[in-house]
């Protein structure tokens, strides 16, 4: 027997409890033995009477030997201890009202194992002190290593519920249930608590060792106030480390918790020398998770951690502005144990280009002050007014969390107007050729962080998620994560306002999925999602058009990010200007403001090229677009005219517009020249084309309303050739030679060929041009189903 467990009958049929009262003995005895005699023999007519215990049981034990089931009783003790009281004995006992002369654990032992925990509950209802003793013996069944086939090999004729249906989790789950329904204090159950504090440890392992969802910091923190100085547990934690193969994160925990290392693997136990060994050990991450996650595309000095009524009323203006979108979330410190959710910690409030975190302990106390209530009565405006949308995934949770938080807000849920739920709308997305849950639950997002994968194309990094956001100062991944949460919910709602038929959404995507549906007639209604594109996307005012712009007058200058797009407009006759790799994105700003040029760019610069070149002049572009789409919605955006003779009227590898034309034997005279073995090997740098490059390489023959492909430009003479081998233009570049195939100068169709002086690059008539035309369209003046000159264009992307 485990220390702590209870004792049960033996063969001799003595009493659990040694000098119980014999009268008690004698009461559950003869009400067994009714009850029994019932079942066996038929329904007997048994009315209650008023009496004493004494009595009572004289009245049962006579009414069992001379009417019901004269066996029962004078068999021995130990046949009926065995078989145990049936459903009628405890249903018969509480019309009685005799729980206190019987012997608890007789009477309701038999039941548990049956699973007929609704019978026990009436059994001890309005009881008090059995109350307590039910979750006592509950949790006695939770104690590590407590075998419950120990109890049930006692009641051999009772038992028909499967054994797994009492393991330490389902009896914990119970326990705890019964400790709300009777609002008792858990520490009356210290073994659920320690079954709460395993199941929370499995937990917590999987999302740091499988999902790789949570912070090293993150989880030693939760994982050592969960294990504290238990020896158990910390036993059982090391067995969950150890089954995982990865021995340097393991040797990492260990280290990180202090925990016994006498039973660690060798391989563990020697990486675990090693890291003791090295000075000032930090912890390796998993892997460079920037690029895999959404970036917050604001500035960090645009995160504001206001704890003061006093930081927050110089905000008030900002927060309250009508007419504008804001986001809102709430995060609190994850709870392990029994006891409820815990308070919220913080409320965050995004806008356009800002993100406010709220720092609600410091902000709501003291109860009663000024400040809380000043407070209080701002977040009451922002949630009741109408004109200022507010979005949310499960909204209305979390401000039924923050109510129960905090009384002063109690009402919050109540007053909220003019919103919109983003995970309803998430619930109606019809997405195709989109990410998916993972279909072994270990790594795919969930939630907010598969909307955010559907919609801008990346999922949101849950890794500060389980922080202790009650913590003071809050960590920098804790602030970025806070406000993250937050601003995603603006760039999601951008995004499907651009394109609601992208994820099959009506236009008009608040009118149908607004919240508060029987109060419709008072709540004012959500600015159309198509006029939500204000400021930075800069949609015009209704009824004031767009001037419009020729394709090759147009003149941008992109970030390194965006190489794909500027090859697409590029394409299109645009004028592009791409920023180096390693060039700071300062650099775009003077190069607009000296060329008149608009900034394409995306993610975290967007503000700040803003701030630098004026309203219309820099354009956040949607990364989780393909590069044609983003083209698209840039010439819409900027209403940019783009005809038939736009197209390869630019280089896409250089930018350039200058072309020289060559004829079909100028051209085999040059390449034979760079191949022939006494002359040069090679002409032109190869190494600079990619396969976009070589598809580009070639102009099409004749597409529909497209025409063929001839640019204005004069031939290729001698005098224009610095030297012959290798082919040299006067300005000193080289010709690309090398890219020419050498079945594409046996073509018998082909009359001539193109090339940049700018860089070099060789084209020729081909299918490509069709391709291009084909792509455009939507967007291409004069082709069949483009758009009308001088239509309305629809709004460009937002920045991811």
């Amino acid at each position: 027997m485990q220390t702590g467990a209870p004792c049960w009958h033996t063969s001799t049929g003595s009493t659990r409890r040694a000098g119980s009262k014999k009268l008690t003995h004698q009461v559950t005895r003869a009400l067994v033995g009714v009850a029994y005699g019932r079942r066996v023999k038929g329904r007997h007519s048994l009315q209650p009477r008023p009496c004493q215990a004494g009595g009572l049981a004289t009245w049962l034990l006579g009414l069992v030997s001379d009417s019901v089931c004269p066996g029962v009783c004078r068999a021995p003790a130990s046949s009926w201890t065995c078989q145990g009281p049936c459903p009628e004995a405890v249903v018969l006992g509480t019309k009685l009202q005799l729980q206190p002369d019987l012997d608890f654990e007789t009477m309701s032992a038999p039941l548990l194992l049956q699973d007929k925990v609704h019978l026990v509950e009436r059994y001890v209802d309005s009881l008090p002190d059995l109350q307590q003793r039910l979750l006592a013996l509950l949790d006695s069944w939770c104690q590590p290593g407590f075998d419950i086939r120990v109890v049930a090999r006692w009641y051999p004729q009772v038992t028909s519920v499967r054994l797994e249906r009492l393991s330490p989790r389902e009896l914990s789950r119970q326990v705890l249930r019964l400790l709300e329904r009777y609002g008792l204090d858990p520490a009356l159950c210290p073994n659920m608590i320690t079954q709460q504090h395993l199941a929370a440890l499995r937990y917590l392992c999987h999302k740091r060792l499988v999902e790789r969802s949570l912070s090293q910091e993150s989880w030693a923190e939760h994982v050592q106030g969960l294990v504290g100085q238990n020896q158990w547990l910390q036993e059982q934690l090391l067995q969950l480390l150890t089954a995982h193969n990865d021995a340097a994160v393991v040797a990492r925990c260990v280290l990180d918790l202090s925990l016994p290392t006498e039973q660690l693997p060798a391989t563990v136990a020697t990486e675990l020398n090693r890291l003791r060994l090295q000075e000032g050990t930090t912890e390796a991450p998993f892997e460079d998770r920037e690029d895999d996650h959404y970036q917050l595309p604001i500035a960090r000095e645009d995160i504001h951690f206001l704890a003061s009524w006093e930081a927050l009323s110089r905000h008030q203006e900002e927060l309250l502005q009508p007419g504008q979108v804001v986001g809102v979330d709430l995060e609190w410190k994850p709870s392990f144990c029994a006891g409820g959710r815990p308070r919220a910690s913080l409320m965050q409030v995004a806008v356009e280009g800002r993100v406010f975190l709220l720092d609600l302990p410091k902000l709501l106390s003291p109860a009663g002050g000024p400040a809380p209530r000043a407070f209080s009565r701002l977040v009451s405006r922002l949630l009741s007014e109408p004109s200022v949308t507010k979005l949310g995934y499960g909204m209305a949770g979390d401000l039924r969390s923050l109510g129960a938080s905090y009384p002063a807000l109690a009402h919050a849920e109540k007053q909220l107007r003019g919103s919109l739920d983003l995970l309803q709308v998430h619930k109606q997305m019809r997405v195709v050729d989109m990410p998916a849950p993972g279909v072994d639950g270990a790594r795919g997002p969930r939630g907010l962080s598969l909307l955010v994968q559907q919609v801008l194309g990346k999922p949101l990094d849950k890794t500060q998620q389980l922080s202790n956001w009650d913590r003071r100062p809050l960590g920098e991944g804790q602030l970025v994560y806070a406000a993250t949460d937050a601003y995603c919910l603006l760039e999601v709602y951008w995004a499907l306002c651009r394109e609601p038929a992208r994820f099959h959404l009506s236009g008009d995507l608040a009118r149908s999925l607004r919240l508060g549906r029987s109060d419709r007639s008072r709540m004012q209604e959500p600015p159309r999602l198509q006029k939500a594109l204000a400021s930075p996307r800069q949609v015009p005012a209704e009824g004031v058009a767009i001037p419009e712009v020729r394709a090759r007058a147009f003149r941008v200058v992109c970030d390194s990010m965006l190489q794909g797009l500027a090859r697409s407009l590029r394409c299109l006759g645009v004028d592009v200007l791409v920023l180096g790799a390693g060039e700071d994105h300062r650099r775009a700003a003077e190069v607009a403001r000296q060329e008149g040029r608009v900034i394409l760019t995306s993610g975290l610069p967007y503000q700040k090229l803003r701030a630098q070149v004026g309203a219309g002049r820099c354009l956040s572009v949607d990364c989780s677009l393909r590069a044609r789409q983003q083209a698209k919605a840039v010439l819409r955006h900027f209403n940019v005219r783009v005809t038939p003779a736009d197209i390869f009227s630019r280089c896409q590898a250089c930018n350039c517009d200058q072309y020289l034309k060559v004829s079909k034997d100028m051209m085999k005279q040059l390449v034979w020249l760079g191949s022939h073995p006494e002359g040069p090997s090679s002409t032109g740098d190869k190494t600079t084309q990619n396969e976009d490059e070589r598809e580009t390489g070639s102009a099409p023959e004749e597409a529909p309303g497209c025409g063929t492909y001839d640019p204005p430009c004069r031939w290729l003479e001698e005098a224009d050739l610095r030297s012959r081998a290798p082919a040299t233009l006067g300005n000193g570049t080289r010709l690309q030679l090398a890219g020419v195939p050498a079945g594409v100068l046996q073509r018998r169709a082909l009359r001539h060929f193109y090339c940049c002086t700018g860089c070099g690059k060789v084209f020729w008539e081909g299918s490509h041009l069709g391709r291009v035309a084909a792509h455009f369209q939507e967007v291409l003046e004069g082709a069949p189903g483009s758009r009308e000159p001088g239509q309305a264009p629809g709004p460009a992307g937002s920045s991811d």
